[in-house]
């Protein structure tokens, strides 16, 4: 029972009787922001029921994790049950003659806190809010005779499913099940059985009643909504996009003091007390919704991830425009002290290492990754003589594998990255590896790639060879962590952060085209010396024949 973005999820079904196939399907996904939940019951009567429902699930499952993203969910709820309508019509005509494809559907989509759905035939769907239970399907039933079914998938070129849309509460719980179920528990009995069992335990309980003899195929799906979307709920705000901004502007009882960048949307201000930094949506994002998301997504990300490894910030209650607040941190970023110091010691590179995996490790456990590491995006700071590494920058923060993400700088980017991978540990290790190779020489590994570059990954020197303090157990790690090649490089953040703890268990990493003398100096000196003989008994051999 997988818990996805604060929602709780579970499906089971069991075929009746003693059969082993159930012409019953259902599917519950989570894609990006949406999750879908559908249940499909095969019309036993046309011989191709188990059919019909497994191809309208999967039809449904599919159309929704390809969805275009300028289509809203209603639009392309009513188009793809159309259209999975008109398939399993058209194929039913040419292949039997006749309408022989034909299924039920139950289906609800939730996106940002709002729960679409529809329904054909007599699959429900039921809400359960403050202890009570709502149907929220409509059953398409003859009125004389309830077993007749007035709509099915399939069974006409047209179609009229039954649709409804509702906001969505925290604690809502949706239940959507074949006819099997509610024939055995009515209203009252699910609604109690909603109130704490699983999609498998209902079923399960349906099945003790009937001696686990089921006279019919019975299916559910759970959907439990535990925490709202914050992300929508703060898109849902009023507000405007700041205009201009000046210093000595006054914003709900800040002062700007100081830009901290060119397009003047970071600002050093102060509340009067003490210094903070203010972030405000890019002017862009007025017209550009997609822009308008990015920056509230990463306003979001900046108030959750309430760990060591960022600066605090929060979100003012009383805002009048687009903005968060974040710590001042007294210090400044990573690439500008290398730019004056030109390098890192090893025990700051060592320690910078570990912060950056720590920070990773952390971001995954919320299934994200920061997506633009470099030392641009560092910010350092001294405590007791040691220096303190912070991370920032949330703007690129995306989930793990996202195929929508263009976060990264390309002379940290993998160079799988610029093949269209998606981001991963490995590709996160890498950028961690390239930004200590900076820290430690001052250089870019494989050089400054530009934005528009198609780059070359040409053998890079050694880090050591660039800085000769920096210990043979530390180069090696560096060079396994930037290696081009994805099965060479660190496959996990701790694998990682075990060899920076544990430096006399690192093991040597080269590259294929490494010399041998580099590579195992004895061996190298072993085969030569072996040679060195074969060679001389040769010689002799050849002086003694002449």
């Amino acid at each position: 029972m997988p818990k996805t973005n604060d929602i709780l999820i579970s499906a089971f079904g069991l075929a009746k009787g003693e059969r082993v196939v159930s012409e019953d399907s259902y599917s519950v996904r989570t894609f990006g922001d949406i999750t879908i939940g559908i249940v499909a019951d095969g019309v036993g009567g046309s011989g191709e029921g188990a059919s019909a429902s497994r191809r309208a699930v999967d039809y449904l499952t599919n159309n929704f994790k390809n969805r275009p993203k300028t289509w809203d969910i209603a639009k392309s709820l009513k188009l793809f049950i159309e259209n999975i309508n008109n398939i399993l019509y058209q194929d039913s005509l040419e292949q039997y003659g006749q309408n022989r494809l034909l299924t039920t559907l139950a289906i609800v989509v939730i996106h940002n806190n709002r729960l679409y759905g529809a329904n054909v035939g007599d699959s429900r769907i039921y809400l359960r809010r403050s202890n009570s239970l709502e149907q929220l399907s409509f059953d398409h039933n003859d009125s004389q005779k309830e077993h007749l079914l007035t709509q099915a998938l399939g069974a006409d070129v047209d179609v009229n499913p039954h649709f409804f849309e509702n906001d969505l509460r925290t604690g809502d719980k949706l239940l959507l099940c074949s006819d099997g179920l509610y024939t055995i528990f009515d209203d009252n009995q699910l609604n109690d059985k909603l109130a704490t069992l699983s999609a498998l335990s209902i079923i399960k309980q349906a099945s003790r009643v009937m001696d686990e003899t089921l006279d019919d195929d019975t299916s559910a799906v759970v959907i439990e909504i535990k925490a709202l979307n914050q992300i929508a709920l703060l898109k849902r705000e009023k507000l405007p996009i700041a205009g201009e901004l000046n210093i000595d502007d006054k914003i709900d009882g800040f002062i700007l003091k100081r830009a901290l960048a060119p397009s003047k949307r970071s600002w050093v201000a102060s509340d009067g007390k003490k210094k903070v930094v203010l972030k405000f949506a890019d002017m862009s994002a007025v017209d550009d919704e997609w822009m308008l998301d990015i920056f509230i997504k990463e306003a979001w990300n900046a108030t959750r991830l309430k760990a060591g490894f960022f600066p605090k910030a929060f979100i003012p209650q009383e805002r009048s425009s687009r903005y968060y607040v974040m710590e001042y941190i007294d210090g400044g970023d990573l690439h500008s002290y290398i730019e004056r110091n030109r390098k890192l010691s090893v025990d700051d590179a060592v320690a910078l290492a570990k912060f950056m995996l720590k920070s990773c490790i952390y971001l995954a456990s919320y299934d994200l990754a920061h997506g633009d590491i470099k030392p641009e995006n560092i910010m350092l700071t001294k405590r007791k003589e040691h220096l303190i590494f912070k991370f920032i920058d949330f703007g690129l923060i995306t989930e793990f594998f996202s195929t929508e993400s263009k976060a990264g700088t390309p002379s940290y980017l993998a160079p799988e990255r610029f093949m269209g991978a998606t981001i991963s540990e490995k590709t996160e290790i890498y950028s961690i590896g390239v930004t200590l190779y900076m820290a430690l020489t001052g250089e870019l590994p494989y050089g400054d790639i530009g934005d528009q570059e198609s780059p070359k990954f040409a053998p890079p020197l050694r880090a050591r060879e660039h800085n000769d303090k920096i210990p043979e157990w530390l180069d090696h790690i560096i060079y396994r962590s930037i290696s081009i090649y994805e099965d060479k490089r660190y496959s996990l953040f701790s694998e990682m952060l075990f060899d920076l703890d544990n430096s006399d268990k690192v093991k040597s990493f080269f590259t294929e085209d490494t010399p041998l003398i580099e590579k195992d100096p004895v061996k190298f000196y072993k085969i030569g010396f072996g040679v060195s003989i074969v060679l001389n008994i040769a010689l002799v051999l050849l002086l003694l024949n002449q």
